[in-house]
């Protein structure tokens, strides 16, 4: 199991044959080229469970996603690190499956890749089959989604996967170089009272006190039929995949209706500076800033302004720090785009004999320069074209197909979102990267978190006093 930010951005593909050379052909024309399609079918069952079908024959496989729309943002005080807690449990048998017998029958039916994930803002449970073991898959995702609490040893099954969740913080946190910057970070831009403001894995008090009580009462709010979606991507039959999904999951019991709590605004209005020090060999700098949330206006603005920033060997700073300047080891940025509110951060390394401060002078002189003058057309475009690229590539896994429509239904709303997004990137004109850049990535209004060596301090880090 894995807890993860649900940003897909790396990979390439072609979602139909083709597809990627009738793109590049129609621009060396310059035409428009025509907008790919990720065709699939949405219903609702009668207990309030959305279903999206995604057909693929070309491989006798098939993708079984089922998402959660409960992550570490609707976890209450005092019981941080519940919702990847649970995750854990949901792998560890239901009433008619047996204890750690899940991943058994997968096995035996040739599965490909199974697993579950939790982030701020849902949690996943996925399985890639043959396409003769559907049944097989639906089956065990519908018993844990109706029957996880009727089954025996729950209170022994809960006790040992809070101490494998724990023993992960340790690997993960703990004992993980530099572990202590995501919890920095999340806790300096975002107040308690925003959802999120703790760790997606929690604290390790808040999961030593957890109890089966807890369970029940996340189980019963959270995990019901009205609350999720059920994916099907691959090689199946329509009309008997419909059929099964009504057998299995329709009988299960419609929840009560989802109360979901509301974010308060975030606003930086100065620049915070956090120092940590880690026993680690290399020092290292992370800028952060509060941006729009996933699909809200500047949001795709902002993925551009990464990719020109550090977007390969020609970008700006890798071009400037790492190639010309030779300063930095490493430099990267990302716009983390998230449900509530995104983050977009700049990473550097600074190369010995060389500071923070300095790489930290040259990111400012870049960042003030998108925000004041124009983009070059050429610079934008190939921007654009990666990104896109990128895009159209992810798409080549079914799983990845599975996860895409499940993002685009829960974040945009609408699993019918592909062509509007990469409309939305080729839309983004030089004025409004500027726009972006001045607005978001101000130095009044960010974080920065600098690292530096010590031989004495913990591996994970500790912010100096």
């Amino acid at each position: 199991m894995r807890f993860v930010k649900p940003i897909f951005k790396r990979l390439l593909g072609v979602l139909l044959p083709g597809l990627w050379l009738t793109l590049t052909a129609a621009r060396a024309t310059g035409a428009e080229p025509a907008a790919p399609e990720l065709p699939f079918e949405k219903y609702t069952l009668a207990n309030g469970l959305e279903v999206i079908l995604h057909e693929d024959h070309r491989v006798p496989q098939v993708a079984v996603d089922v998402w959660f729309k409960v992550g570490s943002k609707d976890e209450q005080p005092g019981r941080t690190g519940f919702a990847h807690l649970f995750e854990h449990v949901m792998f560890q048998g239901s009433k008619h499956v047996g204890e750690d017998k899940h991943f058994a029958y997968l096995q035996k039916a040739g599965v490909s890749n199974a697993n579950g994930s939790t982030s701020e803002d849902r949690t996943n449970y996925f399985e890639v089959v043959p396409a003769n073991q559907l049944e097989l898959a639906l089956w065990l995702e519908s018993d844990r989604m109706g029957f996880l609490l009727d089954r025996p040893g729950l209170q022994e099954t809960f006790d040992g996967q809070r101490d494998v969740v724990k023993n992960e913080r340790r690997q993960r946190v703990e004992n993980r170089p530099m572990g202590i910057v995501n919890k920095v970070t999340m806790e300096a831009l975002f107040p308690p009272s925003h959802p999120y403001h703790h760790e997606v894995i929690g604290s390790m008090a808040d999961l030593t006190i957890a109890r089966l009580d807890d369970v029940r009462g996340f189980f019963h709010r959270w995990y019901v039929p009205n609350n999720a979606t059920l994916v099907v991507a691959g090689d199946f039959d329509p009309a008997r995949t419909k059929s099964l999904v009504e057998q299995y999951f329709g009988p299960i019991l419609q929840g009560p209706p989802v109360a979901r709590g509301t974010a308060p605004t975030v606003a930086l209005d100065h620049e915070k500076r956090i120092a940590v020090e880690a026993k680690v060999q290399q020092p290292q700098l992370f800028i952060d800033f509060v941006t729009p949330r996933h699909f809200a206006a500047g949001d795709h603005e902002l993925d551009i302004v990464a990719q020109i920033l550090t977007g390969g060997k020609a970008s700006r700073l890798y071009r400037r720090l790492v190639y010309e300047m030779q300063i930095a080891q490493t430099v990267t940025a990302s716009q983390q785009s998230q449900l509530l509110d995104s983050i977009f951060e700049i990473s550097a390394s600074p190369m010995p004999g060389h500071t923070m401060e300095e790489i930290l002078g040259v990111i400012d002189q870049e960042l003030e320069r998108l925000g004041t003058t124009p983009v070059d057309a050429r610079e934008l475009a190939r921007a654009q074209n990666q990104i896109e690229f990128d895009t159209l590539r992810n798409l080549e896994p079914l799983l990845a197909r599975a996860e895409r429509l499940q993002t685009y239904n829960y974040d945009a709303g609408d699993p019918d979102y592909l062509q509007r997004d990469l409309a939305a990137y080729r839309a983004v004109d030089a004025t409004a990267v500027q726009l972006a850049a001045s607005r978001y990535l101000r130095k009044d209004a960010r974080l920065i978190i600098t690292v530096t060596p010590s031989p004495d301090a913990p591996i994970m880090g500790r912010v100096k006093p």
